[in-house]
């Protein structure tokens, strides 16, 4: 059945004169309408990246904002459940959605987050918040897919910079991330694992490197390597995986971490396997000639983590106004990781400060332009990814250092997690000084 925006309107008031009145509606249209409503925007934020603690905040808003306030919900990194409980010993309904693509789009997460706040604000009728929804689903995304393409690549080339490659290493990092999106995307769609596609673009990145280094062609060829490394690091789940965990969500946070794990694995394999094939060739692959970011405030590092953050960002499909501001805090960030080093701070303590310190910068920014904080902080953290790290440890680990190489990959690790951990950390501080709206959850009966 068809409604119309006067129905929905009609509706609404109804259901508020009802809880006015301190009668609960019953199971009718409207409550099917409202828990398809919350569902729905449940699996969309979670396609899209969002944290389980927002994605439940969001449902249980939108089901009290019209009428149903005695609902349980359960996010996990599948599927979000919803169940209402009506009054008068009326059975439950329970419905529940699964997440069968996961595809970040900051863009789209700000208008559901915008659809959000109007219905919380009894702004937006019921039948109003459906077709508004379905205009947010059918909406184009915010970039072609060239320019996706393009970012992703330039997100290589930039990571390239960063750790002191020059011209050719940044062309050839920008090419080898290209092959592999292109290489990635071909085996999507003839249903190979994403494991595998993340090792195939790890191997291309470095077959590019031996090639570079078998042409003597005079330049810093690991960089091509870190720039790939960089730009297939899944740094957003790596956040959200963190926040999750810290926040209780623990089944969510473990498995988004072990995806990420996974992910990281299959880089390091796609990495390992060529340099291993190409010490075995022959190639005059040197442990001297290791790469390792200068951490320097210099131009070149500089604009490199101003531009892997403002790339992230059209990546995940920030949209246009914000890309100054994901610049910006990529420089921030990378100025504070790179003071801190010069101090001798260790590669992960330095990382979390600088990660913390983005956190809360980011998070006060997007509070005061009523955004979510995921949309304005993770592209700043992508100057931070220890692409060089991965990469020293398996050319260790390959070419006979393997105690070595194993510590190395500890502190990439160690580095990696601390990142989404600082960031988490960063916007908990801020709730100090300006508590936030959250899930309430039971407190953990002590022994």
């Amino acid at each position: 059945m068809t409604e119309h925006p006067g129905e929905g309107a009609d509706a609404y008031s109804a259901m508020e004169a009802a809880l006015r009145g301190g009668h609960e509606p019953g199971v009718g249209a409207d409550a099917y309408a409202t828990l398809d409503l919350a569902l729905r925007v449940g699996e969309l934020m979670l396609a899209g990246g969002e944290t389980a603690e927002a994605v439940d905040l969001a449902m249980r808003r939108l089901t009290r904002a019209y009428g149903l306030p005695h609902t349980e919900i359960d996010v996990t990194l599948a599927a979000v459940a919803l169940s209402y409980r009506p009054r008068g010993g009326r059975p439950p309904v329970t419905a529940e959605r699964r997440v069968r693509r996961r595809l970040p789009d900051y863009g789209r997460l700000l208008a559901v987050h915008e659809l959000v706040e109007a219905a919380a604000a009894r702004a937006l009728p019921l039948a109003a918040a459906r077709f508004a929804l379905g205009d947010v689903i059918g909406r184009p995304a915010g970039y072609p897919g060239w320019a996706l393409a393009g970012a992703l690549s330039l997100l290589g080339a930039a990571g390239a910079a960063l750790v002191g490659g020059g011209a050719v290493a940044m062309a050839a990092a920008f090419v080898a991330t290209l092959l592999g999106d292109r290489t990635g995307a071909w085996l999507g769609r003839r249903g190979v694992a994403d494991f595998f596609q993340a090792a195939v673009a790890a191997a291309i990145g470095t077959l590019v490197s031996v090639a570079l280094v078998w042409s003597g062609a005079g330049v810093r060829p690991e960089g091509v390597i870190v720039g790939v490394v960089i730009a297939h690091i899944p740094g957003r789940a790596l956040v959200v995986s963190m926040q999750d965990g810290i926040a209780g969500d623990l089944v969510t946070g473990t498995t988004r971490l072990v995806e990420v794990l996974f992910t990281i694995t299959a880089i390091l394999s796609g990495i390992g396997g060529v340099v291993y094939a190409a010490a075995r060739f022959g190639a005059p692959v040197s442990l001297g000639d290791l790469p390792r970011a200068p951490s320097s405030l210099a131009l070149p590092q500089t604009l490199g983590a101003a531009l892997i953050a403002a790339a992230f960002a059209v990546y995940h499909l920030v949209p246009r106004r914000y890309l100054p501001v994901a610049a910006a805090g990529g420089v921030l960030v990378w100025w504070t990781y790179a003071e801190l080093r010069h101090l001798d701070l260790p590669a992960a303590p330095a990382t979390a400060v600088a990660a913390t310190l983005v956190g809360v910068a980011g998070t006060a920014l997007a509070r005061r332009r009523g955004i979510p904080a995921l949309v304005l902080v993770t592209p700043c953290i992508a100057p931070l990814m220890p692409g060089s790290l991965m990469y020293r440890g398996m050319l260790q680990l390959t070419t006979g250092s393997a105690p070595r190489g194993v510590l190395i990959l500890v502190e990439a690790m160690a580095t990696a997690l601390a990142i989404g951990a600082g960031v988490y950390v960063g916007a908990e501080l801020l709730r100090l000084v300006r508590p936030a709206r959250r899930v309430l959850r039971p407190r953990r009966a002590r022994a």
